[in-house]
C-alpha cells in the first residue's frame, strides 16, 4: 500500500487511475472509524462532498484531492456545536474551483481564543497543541490521504 501526495492524487484522478468518489468513500470510512478517538473532525459534509463529486469536479490543479478545512471560529465551541455554515468563504470557493473535495472542518480551540486545541466540546487527555490541533491529528492519522495499491484503478480500504 502506498499513499499519494496531493499532486499525485490529482494526476491519478485526471488519468483515471484513481476514482475521486472511491477515495472519498474510503476517507469517510477512515474518519468514521478513527475520529471517535481523535476528535479531529468537528464538522462533516460527507454527503455534500459526494454529491459534488457525482456532479463533476472542476478541472483544476487539485482535482479529486481530499481536504479538511480548518474550522476556526465556531467549530470548537459548545455553544455553536450544531451550526453548519451554509455559505462558502472566498478561500473555500477558491479551493473548490481548484478541484479540492472538502469533507469537513477540523477541530480548533473554542472561538480560536486559545493557542492550543483543547476545546471543551471535544475534551481529550492529550492534545497536539496549537490552534490547528484537529488538522494535526487528521494529518498524523492520514484521514484524507489517498491510498493506492496499484495502477489498476483500485484503492486499499
Amino acid at each position: 500500500m502506498s499513499t499519494l501526495s496531493a499532486l499525485d492524487t490529482a494526476a491519478a484522478v485526471r488519468r483515471g487511475d484513481l476514482f475521486a468518489r472511491e477515495a472519498a468513500e474510503q476517507a469517510i470510512a477512515r474518519i468514521e472509524e478513527a475520529d471517535p478517538r481523535l476528535n479531529a473532525v468537528a464538522g462533516r459534509r460527507f454527503e455534500a462532498a459526494l454529491a459534488e463529486i457525482d456532479a463533476g469536479l472542476p478541472d483544476g490543479p487539485r482535482t479529486g484531492v481530499l481536504f479538511l478545512v480548518k474550522g476556526l471560529g465556531t467549530q470548537g465551541s459548545r455553544l455553536f456545536s450544531s451550526v453548519v455554515s451554509t455559505v462558502d468563504s472566498e478561500l473555500v470557493r477558491r479551493r473548490k474551483r481548484a478541484g479540492l473535495v472538502i469533507l469537513g472542518a477540523t477541530n480548533t480551540p473554542e472561538f480560536g481564543l486559545n493557542a492550543s486545541t483543547e476545546p471543551q466540546l471535544h475534551d481529550l487527555s492529550r492534545s497536539p497543541g496549537g490552534s490547528s490541533g484537529g488538522s494535526a491529528a487528521a494529518v498524523a492519522a492520514g484521514l484524507v490521504r489517498a491510498r493506492a495499491r496499484d495502477r489498476r484503478r483500485r484503492l486499499d480500504p
